[in-house]
């Protein structure tokens, strides 16, 4: 257990939320990283949790990185910096469970590229997510760049990065930066009851996910023989055969899976 990111369970089957609490902001500085980093290597391993939900709290998701720390800074600290952000970043991106965020407040910075790093973010109604590092003559060190591209498009993203603005939750739904908005003191438990729902899915998401991942930056010869094989996996599931069944005996959308 961290002193500023920690896994809690127990309150729905399947499903952990990984919390950041570090007052006042959740500013992303080197000891909330390494924690995060670690507890996203723990969360890999426990296979009783199928889907994972992100939250800064009911006020703050993640202001961005604690800038007091880029002080004196050189190309290498730089460079050692960013690694640091794309290592835990993508870490979360390759968990093996479902991800999603629950953003209230701000998502700035370190904190949108966290963000972007899950599969899905709601969003609070008084959200709001961006990239405002050129405001500070830097650009976006872990990810940013690139997952917002993925995410948004290539012209938007050059947009929101060169302007550093904010963006706001019914627009960063619109855009595609979120899934959807709720009231803000909804929106932890929509993601909760979200994760639910993909946590009593098939064995199979984990593979789709795993092939979406894998596939997405090749070129589609090869995504697709990705696929093809996360597709073979699924025979090896205990939910392919349940999942048949069921269907020839009851029609689809009846089966009940074990995520094995």
């Amino acid at each position: 257990m961290g002193e500023f990111v920690r896994i809690e369970t127990g309150g729905t089957p399947g499903v952990a939320t990984l919390r950041l609490d570090r007052p006042k902001a959740n500013a992303l500085n080197a000891q909330v990283l390494a924690e995060l980093h670690q507890a996203v290597s723990e969360l890999s391993v426990m296979t009783d949790i199928r889907a994972v939900v992100i939250w800064g709290g009911p006020r703050m998701f993640a202001a961005g990185a604690d800038i007091s720390e880029f002080t004196g800074m050189g190309v290498d600290e730089g460079r050692d910096l960013a690694q640091r952000f794309n290592a835990a970043f993508r870490a979360v991106e390759l968990l093996p469970q479902i991800t999603i965020c629950a953003i209230n407040g701000y998502a700035l910075g370190g904190g949108c590229e966290l963000a972007m790093a899950a599969e899905f973010r709601l969003v609070g109604e008084g959200a709001a997510l961006g990239q405002p590092e050129i405001n500070l003559g830097i650009i976006p060190g872990g990810g940013g760049t690139q997952r917002l591209s993925r995410l948004v498009g290539i012209t938007k993203a050059k947009e929101l990065i060169y302007s550093g603005r904010n963006v706001w939750a019914e627009e960063a739904v619109s855009i595609g930066l979120a899934s959807a908005v709720f009231p803000d003191d909804e929106v932890y438990d929509e993601a909760v009851k979200l994760a639910a729902r993909y946590s009593e899915g098939p064995a199979a998401i984990t593979l789709a996910k795993k092939a979406i991942l894998e596939g997405f930056a090749l070129p589609l010869d090869d995504a697709l023989e990705v696929e093809i094989e996360a597709f073979a996996a699924c025979f090896d599931t205990d939910d392919a055969q349940i999942g048949v069944a069921s269907f020839l005996d009851n029609g689809p959308g009846r089966a009940t899976f074990t995520g094995r």
